[in-house]
C-alpha cells in the first residue's frame, strides 16, 4: 500500500471543516429570542400587534387535555385564534409579580430552530422558522404547570 500523499493530509482538515456544521450567529439567536419575548410579553400586556409579529400565520399550538378517566385529546389553537385571545385581555389577568418570561434555546440550524418559553402557568416548547429573513413561531406543544394544591 502506498504512503498517503502529504497533500492528501493537508487537505483532510480542510474537507472535515467544510462539513461541520456552521454555529448560530449572535444576530438570529437574538432574534429567536425576540420573537419568544413578543410571544410572552404581548400575551401579557394583551398586545395582539406584538403576539401577531411572533407567529407564522400557520401556527399550530397544541395540547393534550386528559379526562377524568385517563383518556388524552389533543386540542387545536391556530394563529388568529391565539391573536384574538391576546387581544382580548387573557393574558392581562397574570398580576405583574407573577409574570414569568424564561427563553432557553435548545438549537439552531439553518432556518430552523427549538425553544422553550416558561410563563407563570405554563411551558410552551416553539419551533420556529426563519421565513422571509424574520424568524416566527410556527409550532408551540404546551403543558400547564401544576396548580396549588387544594386543601
Amino acid at each position: 500500500m502506498p504512503a498517503p500523499r502529504p497533500a492528501a493530509l493537508l487537505l483532510a482538515p480542510a474537507v472535515l471543516l467544510a462539513q461541520a456544521p456552521v454555529p448560530p450567529a449572535d444576530a438570529d439567536r437574538a432574534a429567536i429570542t425576540a420573537a419568544a419575548l413578543d410571544y410572552m410579553e404581548g400575551w401579557y400586556e394583551g398586545n395582539a400587534d406584538r403576539m401577531e409579529r411572533a407567529l407564522h400565520p400557520e401556527l399550530a399550538k397544541r395540547i393534550l387535555n386528559v379526562d377524568d378517566k385517563g383518556r388524552g385529546k389533543l386540542d387545536h389553537m391556530g394563529a388568529l385564534t391565539l391573536i384574538l385571545g391576546t387581544r382580548a385581555g387573557f393574558g392581562k389577568r397574570t398580576p405583574a409579580a407573577r409574570q414569568q418570561k424564561d427563553v432557553q434555546i435548545f438549537d439552531v440550524y439553518g432556518n430552523a430552530a427549538t425553544a422553550k418559553a416558561t410563563m407563570a402557568d405554563w411551558i410552551d416548547y416553539l419551533h420556529l422558522v426563519k421565513a422571509n429573513g424574520q424568524w416566527k413561531i410556527v409550532n408551540v406543544l404546551w403543558e400547564r404547570k401544576p396548580g396549588p394544591a387544594k386543601p
